[in-house]
């Protein structure tokens, strides 16, 4: 079976049950050394937190420092912002899909995104748990009985990186973090640019180009395209492609389903077909649809402008995913 690139599924059974599941636990409590020296340069600042979230007001006594993550692009960012996680969800599932900014493997795991464990959660103690809409909201009432917990969405379709912007600065607040945050933030605005600059230099500006991540099931194949409304398509319109898929999709991720033969659609002989797969799993493009003959009559199949980027970008991350896919399509439609 093929992986499927998605952001967490809700569990399909009782929430409750989920979360008297308890995950053997390594360094409770303890929180691993900045990934460098300068993330921790600066002394948090004190005093009370008041943030906004998904589901309200969130206050803290103070920025919090031991903070449990539940998904994987919030791993990211608070990666990114110079915080060690005390537990996540998912650890090796992150650091599988999420290659930009490893995750200490020696971090404790609280149970699968989709369906964290209470016990394992309250064992580390806390000052904050940070979640996404994804969750179920029963989950996240009971978590909030243990701790305080952050809610956000994965990210918006009506603008992905408005909210990307959001997310970085509300978990910077969390954490007591605002310059990095804004340091960040600033060095992806600065990779957008010089990206943007690449392909109009190359004479490629306008380029056309699909985006999709698939997945095999009972030898059935799943297309997923990135949509104007995907953290990724986003990025690619800010650096002057032309996305050739015009569908709407879900209203937080931007992604649409399809199959092969939906593909019929990209009839230009000029679009490149951009994909994300993952060493660990079956390219399903490479392999699973190689001897299928819709596929292989397709213009770009036949022209042989298929373009994998590199493994490890999570596509629905952060800035720091967001520089490397930046790097990784204007690799692909400067070619």
């Amino acid at each position: 079976m093929s992986a499927v690139f998605r952001p967490a599924r809700r569990p399909f059974f009782s929430a409750a049950a989920a979360l008297l599941a308890t995950v053997t636990l390594a360094a409770c409590g303890t929180t691993e050394a900045p990934a460098s020296p300068d993330q921790s340069a600066a002394a948090k600042p004190a005093g009370p937190v008041r943030l906004a979230d998904e589901r309200g007001k969130v206050d803290l006594p103070a920025p919090a420092a031991k903070i449990v993550s539940l998904e994987w692009g919030l791993t990211e960012n608070l990666l990114a912002l110079g915080v060690q996680p005390i537990g996540a969800a998912d650890v090796k599932g992150y650091n599988t899909y999420d290659k930009v900014l490893p995750l200490a493997e020696a971090t404790p795991d609280v149970g699968t995104r989709g369906e964290p464990s209470l016990d394992a959660i309250s064992a580390l103690h806390p000052d904050l748990v940070v979640a996404t809409t994804d969750l179920p909201e029963n989950v996240i009432a009971q978590l909030s009985k243990r701790a305080p917990v952050l809610t956000l969405r994965g990210s918006d379709s009506a603008d992905p990186i408005a909210y990307l912007r959001k997310t970085v600065t509300t978990l910077a607040d969390a954490t007591g973090t605002q310059e990095r945050g804004r340091a960040l933030l600033a060095e992806f605005d600065a990779k957008v640019a010089d990206g943007t600059k690449k392909i109009a230099a190359a004479g490629k500006s306008g380029a056309k180009f699909v985006m999709a991540n698939g997945s095999t099931t009972s030898g059935t194949v799943t297309v997923r395209m990135y949509t104007k409304g995907s953290f990724l398509g986003s990025i690619a319109a800010r650096l002057g492609a032309a996305n050739q898929w015009t569908g709407e999709g879900d209203k937080v991720y931007g992604l649409a389903p399809t199959d092969v033969e939906g593909l019929t659609k990209i009839s230009d002989p000029a679009t490149s077909f951009v994909y994300v797969a993952n060493g660990t799993e079956t390219d399903v493009f490479a392999e699973d649809l190689a001897g299928n003959a819709v596929w292989r009559q397709l213009p770009f199949v036949k022209s042989g402008s298929l373009h994998r980027i590199p493994d490890g970008i999570w596509t629905f991350g952060g800035p720091k995913s967001g520089i490397a896919y930046v790097d990784a399509l204007t690799a692909a439609l400067t070619r």
